[in-house]
């Protein structure tokens, strides 16, 4: 027979100070460094989600990168609840939070407060006093759970919460990215979170930065062909409706060409000092692909039902003939745009992108997929022609 569900006194101290409510609780500090402390101490599922909000990746009006989570799976939450709702729960796994300075530790009075590890005292949650109004808490791990404690009969259900504090929103993603590391995180949420954080992660997180923040400019900037044509985990409404390409082949392209000796990138790389001549790589980028959104308007903007060019495949062909053409071009000197167009005639009479067959590959123009046979096939291709028609104008 399930146990009873009882309820328990675990819903947390509040009381009104100038008309804001205010939540105590008591914690345990443990100082960390000089400058870092970690608070330990229990909520329940509903005063967690009182306290803190779930910030959610997405971005501001200018662009800008705002929270840091992953959508709510709504199977797993369902899961957590159905367990809870059931016999002999133990939680013992910690929601980990970030307060914002507005949340103040005081330590108790008295001998034996401190252990040399930890010290006691009572946490101060000023709550917002009406809906919508932010909260002074973030989940950085334990979205899940939070909510499927504060869904589940067991409301009262004292949780165990590890917090810090700090208003930097930068060390907050730092921290997820850090927490998060052996979890199956989605990878598009990973390489478009690695940009805002400045703090090296690992040697494989460090060297993704610099194509997932490119992959950020090509769909901000202006003057990029492919300004809100991508797709990133941070997408939404309208402009993920608008949206027709996924990150990932950009993002693999750009980490290629920079790092192989023979990505038109790569030389604007010094590997000695670890500095990028940015200016060069963006220049170079934008240059190539204004001239593919110019030379193939037809299948420009589209999605990839509609326009192969637009598809995984037709992008890392394409990418790769960059590698092959841009060494060729003077940036600083001219037109380069109009220079790359002339290259990109050459393959023009044999691409079909949107109709008709690729006879050299023995597939119509929709049955390129984005698998590593169709993807070499095209790419051979396009290179063999570019450069068979190159030698012939000599």
């Amino acid at each position: 027979m399930a146990t009873p569900l009882r309820k328990r006194p675990s819903r947390a101290k509040k009381h009104t100070i100038h008309g804001r409510t205010v939540m105590t609780r008591r914690a345990l500090r443990l100082t960390q460094t000089k400058e870092t402390a970690i608070y330990l101490f229990a909520l329940s599922g509903e005063d967690l989600l009182l306290a803190a909000d779930i910030s959610r990746i997405s971005r501001d009006e200018a662009g800008k990168l705002i929270g840091y989570q992953r959508p709510e799976v709504k199977r797993h939450v369902k899961d957590i609840v159905d367990y809870l709702d059931g016999a002999n729960v133990i939680f013992p796994h910690a929601v980990i939070v970030a307060f914002s300075s507005k949340v103040r530790f005081t330590s108790s009075r008295g001998p034996n407060v401190g252990d040399g590890l930890s010290t006691s005292g009572d946490l101060t949650i000023l709550l917002p006093t009406e809906p919508g109004q932010s909260k002074p808490g973030w989940i950085v791990d334990g979205q899940q759970r939070a909510l499927a404690v504060s869904k589940s009969k067991r409301k009262n259900l004292p949780i165990p919460v590890c917090a810090f504090i700090t208003d930097d929103v930068e060390v907050q993603r730092e921290q997820f990215l850090r927490i998060n590391n052996s979890k199956p995180l989605p990878k598009g949420l990973v390489t478009e979170l690695l940009p805002e954080v400045s703090a090296p992660i690992s040697l494989n997180t460090s060297a993704s930065r610099l194509p997932s923040a490119l992959v950020n400019a090509l769909n901000q900037e202006k003057d990029s062909p492919f300004r809100g044509l991508i797709k990133r985990a941070s997408t939404a409404g309208e402009a993920r409706d608008r949206a027709v390409i996924s990150d990932g082949p950009l993002i693999r392209a750009l980490r290629e060409s920079l790092g192989q000796p023979a990505g038109c990138l790569f030389i604007y790389r010094n590997l000695a000092s670890n500095e990028n001549d940015k200016d060069r790589i963006w220049a170079t980028i934008v240059t190539f692909w204004a001239a593919v959104k110019r030379v193939f308007p037809e299948a420009w903007d589209k999605p990839p039902t509609e326009s192969r060019l637009m598809h995984s495949a037709g992008l890392s062909a394409m990418s790769r003939l960059m590698d092959r053409i841009m060494p060729h071009i003077t940036l600083d000197v001219g037109n380069p745009v109009g220079a790359v167009v002339e290259e990109l005639e050459l393959i023009k009479p044999v691409c079909h992108w949107t109709a008709g067959r690729w006879d050299t590959l023995n597939l119509e123009w929709n049955e390129v997929e984005n698998v590593t046979r169709h993807v070499r096939a095209l790419t051979n291709f396009l290179l063999r022609t570019y450069v068979e028609q190159r030698a012939a104008l000599r």
